[in-house]
């Protein structure tokens, strides 16, 4: 190997060592060789938990080496989706070392020594994905939420590439370790990844360069080559190889790549000029101007680069700067602090505006250096820079920098100087924004944050609880709010002393962190750090000399510490008393009352006494005995004082979440009591008596309290009880939304506080009995806000899920909205300017419209296919605008209550979500529209009515001298008198644009540490509002003072949006919470305020809380003065006084009542009795609703409180559903619009009734009694419990529902709601979820890469055409357009276009780009049209035959429309009356049609006249199929016929007039025919008509040959309901039955039919496997109950029935074979069950004791008695209708048979027919046979579980639905569970975790486990779906 000429051009490793024979390579753990799908070659799969142990070793030990010589290392591999990997490379070096260099996903950050280099891997993942997207958004700059950007280091993503990794090890060693390099020793390939090869060379290889394009272009000759044959990856034929793969190369040629991190760049190796040769480490390179930046920027740059120094920027001045002079440093210094009051003048905050340096008269240019002094205020931003200001001739750009701490240093250019101040005595103080401070907290909506674990009562009654940094104390009798404002991260806990005069308080997060507060005042009096991370609990002793936390350390282990705080409050230090670290878990550890050197703490499975001795912190535990094992949540001591008691005389109380409630004797350490806390009963009487002590299950009590005469406790099940101290019984109890954490009683013993794990703080008053809520919250991060202004209402969308709305001045909140489907978060949400209306932009696209004044959805829409980024109205009310992250905008007609969509437009916004939720902006006068796009550089500016394009400004262009392109973040309109346009950058600036020509005025930079996320400018000009990171700033808009800009902090998490309020007189920000601020400037006055008497006489002076009340009485007037002839009346409503009478226009009277009106607060707030109301969705609007854009301030009913809407009975939660009437429904508008506006012409025909056509081929969706559920809860991605394993049987009610490409092998079909595309070879499935209906129709594009499918939606609302990527296998668009259901799609012969046509009930045709999916043109017809069909031969032409004939179809374009003209030619009188059923196209322009009187007509598509027909069968043609000369239809009679018609085409050339099939001068000739098992419902065959499949109403699918004359079935399934599923013992096979009379056997796992045993005339209700007794135990049979009362038993292996038996008279309903064989047990109709004998068909006994109701199960255990008293082998039960169990026992060996138990289930009066009720379902559980599972009709929808030996219900578990099938799993606790509702439930019995599958398209009916557990099946109506259990 010493020669390296054998190397070159380079070497395959793998191929050098023969990998394949691992002789001279080594794999240790799992590692694999396989074929990998997307490669079509081999690789190696390595995956394992410890990657240390499952590996790939290159050579076979570590003494041996490769000596491989070449530069560039490829690794060709793909990491593991949600895995880590590693990989080592063992380099040598010229100086004889070893170095590894590893890289690994593992890696947080760059490490290096000198034997070893650590990097860091940033996977990447597939184009368009979620996680690329993600980490697209750190492309300019930093992000706003710094911890995020770490997500992207960790686990490979799902959708992780193939990869093509290279390494410059010489760069590597030069740079980084100075070493030369020699050559590769070593590999190390490590789980988890798949491996194609690795491979060395000295040439830089380029894998999206081609040999033809390197050979054109010389790219050979700058240093790339293409890649070689065996380095390539497989590239699809006009796709792009970096679209496919990432390309990673270390080091990068982008400018913005890091060096200490890998990631994938996209630029080509080719620009990286020729390799250097050189070890010498290469130098920065500049960057040219023009180039685009192409590299993203990774988020490992920040964590591994160190911190970077004040960036190079323009110099700020004209081409001459002055020149300075140049003193020492130190006279700089000397000087300042000479000038005390100098420096005092100039201390700002640490991020403050620009400052405009004075300008000397001499024309030198002062510098100024700050030092820092007002910590409150700090960003966390560490740069240090000047401001230097002159005049200038370029647009001012006024950046804001940070003071100098102490040097004077600033930049010019490029080059640093130092520089001296000249004399500062000149200097007159800055000017400042006024009044300082302008903003002033006053609300916050929110409690929790790190935890709702902790909130604390005060002394005189106040409650204080943290708000995620925030410390509140709100009194509780006025609501009034005050702030501890000092944390930088989540508070994690708080403690009181004694006194209530020291709070302590902790903040989670790595700096653990204690501060001290002086209660009364306010200020912090003490910061210390502890040594634990992040405390969890925190105790003061009574005297407040002593405090205690715990947290654990950097190593995760328990740590205990003591503080000495007796010293805190007056200016001492605290110092540490003691500190511990434990092994065992401490959950709360308090301080005794009795004794600052004593605590107790409790956790999992311990109690434990500490004390403080010597410096010293001991524990001793407390013997728990056989209670060891509890998890403890809570201890408390008892209260009160007795002067003859010992202090320590104290008895301890522990709760835990068993139920469990310990009382300790503290002294002897020993355990008193133990009692167990059960749930309440439900009626009031067993209130009272409730048991303590029992093995039930328990309640989990999360928190207790002791006062002197009850406890309180808080527990899971969302209660809080009191307690008397014997806990005998619960005195007092109030029901919470969620599971309470936290219970305190007050000092008094009047108060108990409690708050929950759903963010609610409330409290009960014991005296009264009643419960106040004091704070509601989100429990995630607020995403957006909107104000109403005229109501004073706040709504905003969480990540929670939820939309809440706020009164702005209670804090109450009044409505909770939550989305049915799951996930669909609301993201935006904007107010209607002047009614209670508001929109909601979610996650999934839709855009909904509340009216929240008489609780009623208003709209729906649907049209946007990613996030909506923004939502808003115009400020006159008439429209609405909504945009998403694909790009969409949307313009709604806001003045109607409908919401009509008047235009869409797609691709006009730029895409990612990341501009959410304000991107749009709206001027001030409704005239423009402003957002970022098309792309992210561009900003563009619409005509508000018209979306026109009216500006498009650059803003990459704009600052020539950057070095990065800047993009735009979000564009904002200030008022309309300013003609500005503010657009923020991701470079930090904030840019001053012309609204009307786009030109920059003005520009300020670094307006915050990290990008600008929300702007808005207040309503008169003079301020503008930012929010960057967790910082808020106000800024005087001119920017014209020293000083221009205050910076409020308080938010723990960066700030989504900020504004002003509609009256000018607050802030709203929200993120972590929502946070509201007083506005403390003036506003200035306008002339009419100015010239009116009236609004001028206040007072030149008032107190300072009249201040901001008596403003927002004059800027009510000021902003409503229109409306004062309505005050009066709502006056006297809000006053509860007499309306007083005043004269027409009375000017002075309507003006006091209406300051009255908004300014005085309310006698009581509208507070929510228990929860907000419900708003209920479903009830219809009234017609004769007033206009909304009518209200103003004051207007109301007569009868109603203005802020208060009747709440309506229900839930406390509105259910977002489209559950509009019918009338309503018919009258909405829907579906997407284009540029055009495209009108319905038919909207006009849907007053009348419409009449479905007669004829099959029209699809008409089976009856389905019940919808889909609205509240499904569908499992997360990855953790599903269950995964669709097969679907069995074909859908034979669709229409044109299959498809098959012979060229691709693709093969699709329907069955429900799924896609099921099958591979023919293998009978693997794929199954394509998307549709909640039943699907109608399938289409596949002439490429076969693009399939669509199309269906009704949910509940009658539009329909749904989705659009799948085959090669893909996921959906990538959903539309939405018809009302009804979708009868036929197509896609264009060039697949641009694709058609959709409406049924019977909507009469429109919707022509579709592919290219966007977005709507072309529609068009209405006067007929049902059955069947739609593209010309082969012009892409602009296609035809629809229906009810009037045919209509032909022109596509015209203009510009970007489309337009269709439409020529409808009906059918020739010599056909007859008849319908065009059918269609299809020849090659030779010839169009066939098909009718329902079996007739096929010819056509000429040029001049669109029929020439030709004949019959061609007796019934209706459905389905045409043309190739070549050979036509095949299908029909109704079930057959098929293959047609020769060359003849045709010889007739159409002759010019012949139409001939019918009564002349015979024309043959066409039948050559061959078929009959099938049903009506031909769809078809396709190859190019030759030789082969092809057809499907059939039956539920079949035939393979047809024409050549051989066969057909074969190759899907099978009922051609009816399926009325039972059941497994075979050993698994092997499992049979169904259906209402079509059919026995079918299946083999598993392939799911061939074996055996169909068919009964004529009969239904099969009910089947079993029969475990008979024959010598031949592999002799195997089912047997089956039939509708006639017949048995059957039916034997497999001769495929033959085998015994008949008449045991019923009536329909048999259930039957199940005994445990032994012995007997069957059947049971009928009428309530009888019958035992027969399988050996000889006799009935030997009839158990009567049900009769009269219809037996729904039979079940048979095997299980001995002896316990029960009884004898018997086994044990069996049977259910009926009328809610009865009867459980037997029974030996019939010996012929015995006795009742064991009889249960009875009440329920209530029900007026429905028996029938319709849920049927009533029993079961054994698996694991206890002694215990029975029963879920039918009852007072409860609910799981009940019996025990057979305790003779008690034992659990219940509450069911959302009833059940209609049940069965549970004999493995695993697992019971699944159907219902009506297409719901099928799988809950765990231990716990009740449960998820739900929404897969089928129609009532689940049957669900079956195997006998291992291992699968489910389940069915609705024909479908049977198998599904592998994962468990929960």
């Amino acid at each position: 190997m010493s020669s390296k000429a054998w190397q070159q051009p380079y070497v395959n490793i793998f191929k050098h060592v023969k990998v394949e024979e691992w002789r001279r390579s080594t794999k240790e753990g799992d590692v694999a060789a396989l074929t990998d799908k997307t490669l079509k070659s081999a690789v190696y799969r390595i995956r394992g938990c410890i990657p240390a142990s499952n590996y790939i070793l290159l050579p076979k030990t570590g003494t041996q080496t490769l000596g491989l010589t070449g530069r560039y290392f490829y690794l060709l591999f793909r990491p593991a989706p949600s895995k880590h990997f590693v990989v080592h490379v063992d380099v040598a070096s010229e100086e004889s070392q070893v170095v590894r260099v590893s890289f690994s996903n593992l890696f947080k950050e760059f490490k290096s020594t000198a034997t070893w280099l650590q990097f860091p891997f940033l996977c990447g993942a597939a184009k368009g994905s979620v996680y690329e997207s993600t980490a697209r958004t750190a492309r300019h700059g930093e992000r706003r939420d710094r911890p995020d950007r770490t997500r992207l280091v960790g686990p490979a993503p799902a959708s992780v590439r193939w990869t093509c990794l290279v390494l410059d090890l010489r760069y590597i060693l030069s740079v980084y370790l100075n070493r030369h390099y020699s050559h590769l020793k070593s590999i190390r390939l490590c789980a988890s990844m798949s491996v194609k090869n690795v491979f060395t060379s000295d040439i830089l290889f380029d894998p999206g360069l081609s040999f033809t394009e390197a050979k054109q272009a010389g790219v050979s000759l700058q240093g790339a080559c293409p890649m070689p044959r065996e380095m390539c990856f497989p590239v699809p034929k006009g796709e792009d190889w970096h679209d496919l793969y990432d390309y990673i190369r270390f080091p990068s040629t982008g400018a913005k790549m890091p060096h200490d991190s890998f990631q994938r760049g996209r630029t080509s190796p080719a620009g990286s000029g020729t390799c250097r040769k050189s070890p010498v480490p290469e130098l920065c390179r500049s960057v040219d101007l023009s180039k685009p930046v192409r590299d993203r920027i990774s988020v490992i740059e920040q964590m591994t680069t160190p911190k970077p120094r004040p960036r190079h920027r323009a110099p700020l001045m004209t081409t001459r700067v002055p020149e300075l002079g140049l003193p020492s440093s130190d006279a700089v210094v000397s000087d300042l602090r000479k000038s005390q009051k100098v420096q005092a003048d100039f201390r700002t905050s640490e991020e403050e505006g620009a400052a405009k340096t004075p300008v000397a008269s001499d024309g030198s240019v002062h510098v100024f250096a700050r030092r820092e002094h007002n910590s409150a205020a700090q960003d966390g931003d560490g740069e240090t820079e000047e401001v230097v200001s002159t005049t200038v001739s370029r647009p001012l750009s006024l950046p804001s920098k940070k003071a100098s701490k102490l040097r004077v240093r600033t930049r010019f250019g490029s080059a640093p100087f130092d520089a001296t101040l000249p004399p500062l005595t000149p200097l007159v103080p800055p000017q400042k924004l006024q009044p300082d401070p302008i903003l002033k907290l006053k609300r916050i909506f929110g409690f929790g944050g790190r935890t709702t674990k902790c909130a604390v009562w005060t002394k005189a009654g106040d409650v204080v609880y943290p708000c995620h940094a925030v410390i509140v104390a709100m009194n509780v009798a006025s609501g009034q709010q005050r702030f501890f404002i000092g944390h930088t991260d989540k508070v994690s806990a708080l403690a009181f002393n004694g006194s209530s005069a020291v709070l302590a308080s902790a903040q989670a997060g790595t700096l653990g962190v204690v501060r001290l507060w002086n209660y009364s005042r306010g200020d912090c009096v003490a910061v210390f750090k502890t040594p634990a991370r992040s405390l969890s609990s925190l105790s003061f002793s009574r005297s407040g000399g002593v405090l205690c936390g715990v947290g654990k350390d950097k190593h995760g282990k328990t740590m205990v510490v003591v503080w000495n705080t007796q010293r805190a409050t007056k200016g001492g230090e605290v110092a540490v008393l003691a500190k511990a670290h434990s092994d065992v878990d401490v959950h709360t550890m308090k301080i005794a009352f009795f004794d600052d050197t004593r605590m107790v703490s409790c956790g999992r499975d311990n109690i434990r006494l500490w004390r403080v001795r010597g410096g010293m912190l001991r524990s001793c535990p407390v013997n728990l005995g056989e209670y060891h094992t509890l998890d403890f949540t809570d201890v408390a001591f008892e209260e009160g004082y007795s002067a003859d008691r010992d202090p320590e005389d104290r008895t301890l109380f522990a709760s835990s979440g068993s139920g469990h409630i310990l009382e300790i004797d503290y002294k002897t350490v020993a355990i008193k009591n133990v009692r167990r806390l059960l749930p309440a009963p439900q009626t009031r009487h067993q209130r009272r008596d409730k048991q303590t002590l029992s093995t039930a299950p328990g309640i989990a009590v999360n928190s207790i309290s002791i006062s002197s005469a009850f406890c309180a406790t808080g527990s899971e099940d969302g209660y809080l009880r009191l307690w008397p101290l014997d806990f005998s019984a619960v005195f007092l109890e109030a029901e919470h939304e969620g599971p309470v954490t936290l219970v305190s009683i007050s000092s008094d013993g009047l108060g108990v506080l409690a708050a929950t794990a759903t963010g609610n703080l409330g409290y009960l008053d014991v005296g009264t009995r009643q419960y106040s809520t004091l704070m509601r919250s989100h429990t995630d991060t607020v995403l957006g806000f909107s104000v109403d202004g005229v109501h004073r209402h706040i709504t905003t969308a969480s990540r929670d899920g939820t939309v809440r709305v706020w009164d702005l001045d209670s804090m109450q909140q009044l409505y909770d909205f939550v989305s049915e489907d799951t996930p669909d978060t609301p993201c935006s949400v904007a107010f209607h300017p002047s009614g209670q209306v508001f929109s909601c932009g979610s996650s999934s696209g839709t855009v909904r419209v509340f009216n929240i004044a008489d609780s009623t959805l208003l709209a729906e829409h649907k049209q946007h296919r990613g996030e909506v980024i923004g939502v808003t109205f115009s400020p006159d009310g008439e429209c609405m605008y909504s945009a998403c992250s694909s790009g969409t905008l949307c313009l709604y007609n806001s003045s109607q209550e409908d919401h009509r969509i008047l235009r869409v437009l797609g691709n006009v916004v730029a895409r990612g979500s990341e501009r959410g939720p304000d991107a749009l902006s709206v001027s001030s006068d409704s005239r423009s529209l402003a957002f970022v796009g098309p792309s992210e550089y561009t900003v563009m500016v619409m005509d508000a009515r018209s979306l026109d394009e009216l500006l498009r400004v650059d803003v990459s262009i704009l600052d020539a001298e950057s070095t990065s392109l800047e993009s735009a973040v979000r564009a904002c309109f200030p008022p309309v008198s300013t003609g500005h346009l503010l657009v923020s950058t991701s470079a930090n600036k904030i840019l001053w644009l012309s609204a009307q020509t786009g030109r920059l005025l003005r520009e300020v930079s670094k307006v915050h540490t990290q990008q600008c996320s929300s702007m808005s400018v207040s309503e008169d000009g003079r301020f503008l509002l930012t929010a960057g990171h967790k910082a808020v700033k106000v800024w005087d808009y001119s920017m014209r003072l020293d000083v221009n800009a205050q910076v409020f902090i308080g938010h723990s998490q960066p700030i989504q949006q900020v504004a002003f309020t509609p009256d000018q007189l607050g802030v709203v920000s929200v993120g972590d919470a929502i946070y509201y601020w007083d506005f403390l400037a003036h506003q200035q006055e306008s002339a009419s305020e100015r010239s009116s008497p009236s609004l001028t006489s206040s007072p030149p002076a008032f107190k300072p809380g009249e201040r901001v009340e008596r403003r927002r009485r004059s800027a009510a007037i000021g902003r409503f003065g229109r409306s004062f002839s309505d005050a009066r009346r709502s006056e006297a409503e809000r006053t509860d006084t007499p309306t007083r009478s005043a004269p027409a226009g009375s000017r002075e009277l309507d003006v006091s009542m209406l300051a009255r009106c908004d300014g005085t607060p309310r006698k009581a707030a509208p507070l929510p009795s228990s929860s907000p109301p419900c708003l209920d969705a479903g009830s219809s609007h009234s017609p004769d609703h007033e206009a909304l854009d009518t209200l103003s301030l004051c207007e109301d009913t007569e009868d109603t409180e203005l802020d208060t809407p009747p709440p309506p009975a229900g839930g406390s939660f509105l259910r977002v559903t489209d559950m509009v009437a019918k009338d309503d429904q018919r009258t909405r508008t829907n579906g997407l619009r284009t540029a055009t506006a495209v009108p319905h012409p038919g909207d006009e025909q849907r007053d009348r009734s419409p009449v479905r056509p007669d004829a099959y081929r029209h699809f008409t969706p089976r009856f389905k009694m019940f919808s889909q559920a609205q509240c499904a809860a569908a499992p997360p991605a990855g953790q599903e419990g269950l995964l669709l394993k097969a679907v069995i049987g074909y859908n034979g009610n669709g229409r044109g529902n299959m498809v098959w490409n012979p060229d691709t092998g693709l093969f699709a079909y329907s069955c429900g709601c799924v896609v099921v595309v099958e591979d023919l070879h293998t009978g693997s499935q794929q199954h394509w979820l998307g549709h909640t209906e039943e699907i109608s129709s399938l289409a596949v594009s002439n490429d076969a890469q693009t399939l669509a499918s199309a269906s009704a939606g949910r509940g009658g609302s539009q329909s749904r055409i989705c659009i799948w990527d085959v090669r893909d296998a996921a959906r990538k668009n959903t539309m939405s357009y018809h009302k009804g259901e979708v009868q036929a799609i197509a896609f264009s012969r060039d697949d641009l276009l694709f058609v959709s046509v409406g049924d019977y009930t909507d009469l429109r045709v919707a022509l579709w780009s592919t290219g966007t999916y977005q709507l072309l043109s529609s068009i209405a017809v006067p007929e049902a049209l059955h069947d739609v069909g593209f010309s082969p031969t012009s892409a602009g032409h296609m035809t629809c035959v229906g009810s009037a004939g045919a209509t032909f179809c022109f596509l015209q374009s203009r510009g970007q429309n489309v337009e269709l003209k439409v020529h409808r030619v009906p059918v020739p009188e010599q056909v007859g009356e008849v319908e065009l059923t059918a269609l299809c196209y020849s090659t030779e322009s010839i169009l066939y049609t098909g009718t329902n009187r079996g007739h096929v007509c010819a056509w000429e598509c040029a001049t669109t006249r029929c020439f030709m027909s004949w019959e061609a069968d007796e019934g209706e043609i459905g389905v045409l199929l043309c190739r070549g000369n050979r036509l095949m239809t299908g029909s109704n009679t079930r057959r098929i016929r293959l047609w020769a018609v060359t003849a045709v085409r010889d007739f159409q050339l002759g010019g012949h007039t139409p001939r019918s099939s009564q002349d015979r001068s024309v043959s066409v000739l039948m050559e061959q025919e078929m009959t099938l098992d049903g009506t031909v419902a769809s078809a396709a065959f190859d190019a030759a008509m030789d082969i092809g499949i057809v499907g059939t109403t039956a539920g079949t699918l035939w393979y047809i040959n024409w050549v051989e004359n066969s057909s074969i079935r190759l899907i099978s399934g009922h051609r009816g309901r399926v009325s039972s599923v059941v497994f075979s013992p050993s698994e092997k096979h499992f049979a169904t039955c259906g209402e079509d009379g059919s026995v079918r056997v299946w083999s598993a796992p392939s799911n061939e039919l074996v055996v169909q045993f068919q009964v004529l005339n009969q239904s099969c209700t009910c089947i079993c496997w029969s475990a008979l007794l024959s010598p031949d135990r592999g002799d195997q049979r089912v047997a089956a109950g039939y509708s006639d009362g017949t048995l059957r038993v039916f034997r497999i292996a001769t495929s033959e029935m085998e015994l008949k038996l008449q045991p019923h008279q009536v329909t048999v309903t259930a039957v199940q074979c005994s445990a032994e064989g012995q007997v069957l047990l059947s049971g009928g109709k009428d309530g009888l069950v019958a035992v027969s004998s399988p050996l000889t068909g006799m009935t030997v006994r009839v158990i009567t004791d049900h009769k009269g109701a219809p037996l729904s199960t039979i079940q048979c255990v095997t299980k001995k008695h002896k316990e029960f008293g009884l004898e018997g082998s086994e044990m069996w039960l049977a259910a009926s209708a009328d809610r009865r169990v009867s459980v037997w026992v029974s030996d019939w060996t010996q012929d015995r048979c006795e009742l064991l138990d009889w249960l009875t289930f009440p329920a209530h009066c029900s007026h429905e027919e028996p029938g319709s009720l849920p049927p009533s379902l029993g079961a054994f559980c698996p694991c206890d046979p002694g215990v029975v599972l029963y879920t039918g009709y009852g007072a409860e929808m609910e799981l009940s579980f019996y025990s057979l030996s305790k003779k008690q219900f034992t659990r219940k578990i509450a069911l959302s639905h009833w059940a209609t099938c049940l069965s549970l799993s004999p493995r695993s606790r697992l019971v699944a569970v159907g219902s009506n509702e297409r719901l099928l439930k799988l809950i765990k019995t231990t716990d009740g975790k449960f998820q739900d599958f929404p897969t089928h398209s129609d009532a689940v009916q049957v669900c079956q486990f195997s006998p291992s557990g291992r699968f489910l099946f389940t069915s609705a109506y024909n479908e049977i779906f198998l599904w592998e259990v994962k468990g929960l």
